[in-house]
């Protein structure tokens, strides 16, 4: 009697997953929907990063370098937790956390970002001449 029970509830399932759309979607054929609140990856802004080492201090896992010296931004996406902590320390708000997946790999790998050189700070011109300094005798 169990068995026909368990039969029972079988052939329901089946029929009505034969009459109804697939649960699966054509992911290579149609682009993945992502939730609304997914974290997803982190992308930087080169342009707009100042080499503070913000993101670097404040990230969990340590999966984020910066190098003031070399001028290099470089993140291990292996190592990232996706928690956004970065982002949200970036004083220039050039990080930000971009829906998606990171994409699967033989190996763990780094991403190196080069930031451009930051121009020196323009002295400001000194318009006004020193007085002439007058000799006073005693």
């Amino acid at each position: 009697m169990l068995e026909d029970a368990k039969m029972l509830t079988f052939a329901r399932t089946a029929l009505k997953n034969l009459f109804s759309r697939p649960a699966t979607v054509g992911y290579p054929y149609e682009p993945a929907k992502f939730p609304q609140r997914m974290r997803g990856h982190i992308e930087i802004q080169t342009e707009n990063c100042i080499r503070c080492g913000l993101c670097m201090r404040s990230c969990p896992p340590g999966a984020i370098r910066v190098d003031k010296a070399a001028g290099t931004w470089t993140i291990n996406r292996f190592d990232c937790i996706q928690c956004g902590s970065c982002a949200g320390a970036c004083p220039k708000k050039c990080l930000s956390l971009v829906p998606g997946y990171t994409e699967p790999d033989y190996q763990k790998k780094e991403e190196v970002f080069y930031l451009p050189e930051k121009a020196p700070a323009a002295k400001p011109a000194q318009t006004a001449a020193k007085p002439a300094e007058t000799a006073v005798s005693p």
